[in-house]
């Protein structure tokens, strides 16, 4: 009978080690100890939720202790809607809605979450965007609030570190309409073990270099005429080692590192801009056209202006990759954007500006007042239009760039089907999200384009030449791309979820079919 015991008991053992397994922080579980073997190319939908109009499923993360998917809902069409919606993620093919946490406690609108080991974590800024904004911590599993703290003006984007240390939040600091009221652009840095101590730090150590910066492609341009306050972060990545973040400055055109053990600002690397009559860069720079999605080369500049930024390290280097989405400042007090048939060229730069100014050329492209004119005599010899229509690769350490997808993107969409010409006299597919992961035995990144509605896929593997896998549909207007590694899906397969803000609709992708078992 010592025999059945003994199996009995071991297999318990068994069980109980299985069961702290697939709730253990996603972090804790080395990637080694689970490998599918996807085939990265074949990403297709599984899964589709509604959750509101306008407004709803902007971003979402996913927890893998509960198998829950919490989306960021401020519904513009549904009332004062202002909440983070809670999905059953057990069955991706069949998720339903099962809570919801308000946020009206906390001020104005949630704008991001983040979820680590049990936490979740929020972003909200003031019902006044000017005033300091908060971060909430609520528990996944009760939705009990563990933390609430102060951080700065706009929190517009939340991460945790990859060890769960720290909490970081970009800070946008958005002008009033009246741009009467600037606030600091910042980072708060959130020490979890220290009762979530706040550390907010702004860019005045750079300021001195403004000069310096602005040379090199760095844009400081707003009435406030003040580079503190000019700065506007929008997005967070930091190293495996949860030792540095770096930060996306979209309007600002350039990307902040951080040191998060000394918590300071310690490089602003300026971005320059993109050529759009070099090979490879031709561009449809017009919606009157008749439909045309003829790509041809123009002397435009493009100011990459990257929204979302990943993450990818290797041989020792970091490699920042960003979606170049571009975004231009428009306030009741100060409107940067004009199309080029509104402004007056200089004849020595553009010969042909008659021409050029027509609408079915240049005439209706959107660029930025604020360069061109560098000896302002009110005539453009150069003309720079908002994002770059592409992702970049750039390495962390110097801010150099070493890859560039030129057109890559609207070259696939347009294949695809799914090239919307009304936006080409604008920011084009319009890159915006952007995540990596490992997929089978590549790494992977996805580009969730804004206008073309569509999700581009790419081996990463060596993170300086990116090759093409596929590129599917999504919802409209996706805002968040969240990738589920296989360890920690409760498919046990690859997931990546699409939350899209104009539709509020969230679909989950998975790969289809499997590579042949390595020799």
């Amino acid at each position: 009978m010592k025999y059945p015991l003994l199996f009995i008991s071991l297999l318990a053992i068994g069980f109980a080690s299985c069961s702290k397994e697939d709730t253990a922080p996603e972090t804790e579980k080395p990637e080694e100890e689970f490998f599918v073997n996807e085939d990265a190319a074949t990403f297709a939908e599984i899964g589709s939720i509604d959750i509101g109009e306008t407004g709803a499923a902007e971003i979402s993360a996913f927890d893998a202790q509960t198998k829950r998917l919490f989306v960021v809902n401020n519904d513009e069409k549904n009332g004062a809607v202002n909440r983070i919606d809670v999905l059953d993620f057990s069955d991706p093919k069949n998720m339903k809605l099962i809570h919801s946490i308000s946020m009206q406690p906390y001020g104005g609108a949630v704008n991001s979450v983040a979820v680590f080991d049990g936490k979740l974590a929020a972003a909200i800024e003031s019902t006044d965007k000017q005033a300091n904004g908060k971060v909430a911590v609520f528990k996944t599993s009760d939705y009990a609030e563990i933390k609430s703290v102060t951080v700065g003006a706009l929190p517009d984007m939340i991460t945790f570190s990859p060890d769960g240390k720290f909490i970081l939040t970009a800070n946008e600091g958005e002008p009033n309409a009246a741009y009467t009221n600037d606030p600091e652009g910042s980072i708060s840095i959130i020490t979890v073990d220290n009762n979530y101590a706040v550390t907010t730090v702004n860019f005045s150590a750079f300021a001195s270099k403004q000069a310096e910066l602005v040379a090199k492609g760095f844009r400081v341009f707003g009435p406030s005429n003040s580079f503190v306050k000019d700065i506007e972060p929008e997005y967070i990545t930091v190293s495996e080692d949860s030792k540095t973040a770096w930060v996306t400055l979209q309007e600002n055109n350039g990307i902040a590192k951080i040191n998060l053990t000394t918590k300071t600002i310690t490089d602003i690397f300026p971005l320059g801009f993109k050529d759009y009559t070099a090979d490879g860069n031709e561009i449809n720079v017009t919606d009157k056209d008749g439909g045309s999605t003829v790509l041809a080369k123009w002397n435009v500049k493009g100011v990459y202006m990257p929204d979302a930024i990943a993450l990818v390290e290797s041989n020792g280097t970091p490699y920042l990759f960003t979606a170049n989405e571009g975004d231009a400042r428009e306030y009741t007090a100060f409107v940067e954007g004009e199309r080029i048939g509104k402004l007056t060229l200089d004849p020595a730069a553009f010969p042909n500006a008659a021409d050029l100014q027509k609408e079915a050329q240049l005439g209706r492209l959107n660029v930025t007042k604020t360069l061109g004119d560098a000896n302002g005599d009110g005539k453009y010899e150069a003309l720079y239009s908002f994002g770059a229509r592409s992702f970049s690769v750039w390495n962390g350490n110097t801010g150099a760039q070493v890859f560039d997808s030129k057109n890559e993107l609207d070259v696939k969409s347009i294949a695809a089907n799914v090239y919307d010409d009304g936006r080409s006299d604008d920011k084009s597919v319009e890159p915006e999200g952007i995540t990596v992961g490992k997929v089978g035995n590549k790494k992977v990144a996805f580009v969730g384009m804004e206008r073309a509605d569509a999700v581009a896929v790419y081996d990463v593997t060596d993170p300086s030449k990116p090759s093409f896998l596929q590129l599917f549909k999504c919802g409209d207007a996706p805002e968040g791309v969240l990738f589920i590694p296989a360890k920690n899906s409760p498919t046990k397969k690859s997931l990546l979820v699409v939350s899209s803000e104009n539709d509020g609709v969230v679909k989950v992708y998975t790969p289809i079919q499997f590579n042949n078992p390595q020799p």
